[in-house]
């Protein structure tokens, strides 16, 4: 099965085309989630003819469009129904429509952490194992959970994936989502500046310096010993560890996979992780594994195929090439 696969991010739209398990071609566009959904569809449009053009291949070619969105969704009507600041307009954005009217093709949805929890699943770190859960980082943190072989949703579609907006410290910083302390909160890309500028080592530290500050420059700058850096790795390693006993003492897995951009720093984060879960996980029947991500960024274009089949079944169109 072929199918057109986009994993829409906050920072960055990974687009690609995929066919059994594999990444035919892929591509990478900005964003610019801040200005909504609605105005990026003609570039995403566009990245997949391009690369449809590359592969000498047609979008009758292709069973289906798959659709990884970083919010709430509701996979029967292809619908987005939260936003958290990333494309405010998506909720009003008939996504299956536009791809019955520009590709004739159906479309299928799901929250971004799912999809790339089911990529490692099927594809990567969590092969072989039907009870796994993940973390990805970076914009913000996602969850996503799977429990004795079953992807979890719940009745609103929102089971699982909001670990991010779990509570990891009391009477702590206010969260897009309304809520206190939330880990996403205390320790994503999104909010990582804020966080920076009220630690009383920022005003001497040379990530101020910096034009854009991320998870890469601050585990650089770690290493470099920076004082405001160093205690910005050390509260969100602890932050990142909480948020994994919290989903280890809620969904019960053999694994806890790590991934999503800030894992580049893996070689300290992996250590940091699984070394708090060793030591404060209350798993009598045996040891959790933590572990990075096989797939990196295109996890959740893996995971394409599996969603197309699973949501569109018989209303795909069952091309095969």
């Amino acid at each position: 099965m072929t199918v057109l696969a986009c994993d829409l991010g906050g920072t960055r739209m990974k687009i690609g085309v995929v066919r059994d398990g594999r990444v035919l071609a892929q591509t990478t566009e900005p964003a610019n989630s801040k200005a909504g959904l609605a105005p990026g569809l003609p570039t995403l449009k566009a990245a997949w003819l391009k690369l449809l053009g590359e592969l000498k291949l047609a979008a009758r070619d292709c069973a289906g469009i798959s659709v990884a969105f970083p919010s709430l969704v509701d996979t029967k009507s292809g619908r987005v129904l939260a936003e958290y600041g990333k494309y405010a307009d998506a909720m009003g954005v008939d996504l299956r429509a536009w791809a019955e009217k520009e590709f004739d093709l159906p479309l299928a949805i799901e929250n971004d952490a799912r999809m790339a929890l089911v990529g490692e699943w099927t594809q990567g770190a969590g092969r072989g194992s039907d009870n796994l859960v993940m973390i990805t980082l970076g914009t913000g943190l996602g969850t996503s959970a799977v429990i004795e072989g079953r992807l979890l949703r719940g009745k609103h579609g929102q089971a699982g994936v909001l670990g991010g907006h779990s509570t990891v410290r009391y009477g702590g910083r206010e969260c897009s989502c309304g809520n206190i302390g939330c880990a996403e909160a205390e320790a994503s890309t999104a909010f990582l500046c804020d966080v920076a500028a009220n630690l009383p080592e920022w005003d001497a530290s040379s990530l101020r310096k910096l034009a854009t500050l991320n998870y890469a420059a601050v585990f650089e700058h770690a290493a470099a010993g920076d004082a405001c850096a160093l205690k910005l790795r050390e509260h969100s390693l602890r932050v990142w560890a909480t948020l994994a006993v919290n989903l280890i003492h809620a969904y019960d897995p053999e694994i806890v996979i790590l991934g999503g951009g800030i894992m580049a720093s893996a070689d300290v984060i992996l250590p940091a992780i699984s070394g708090h879960v060793r030591r404060h996980a209350h798993t009598p029947w045996g040891k959790v594994r933590v572990a990075a991500g096989d797939l990196g960024d295109i996890a959740a274009l893996v995971a394409g195929e599996w969603l197309v089949q699973e949501q569109l079944g018989g209303s795909s169109k069952q091309h095969r090439i």
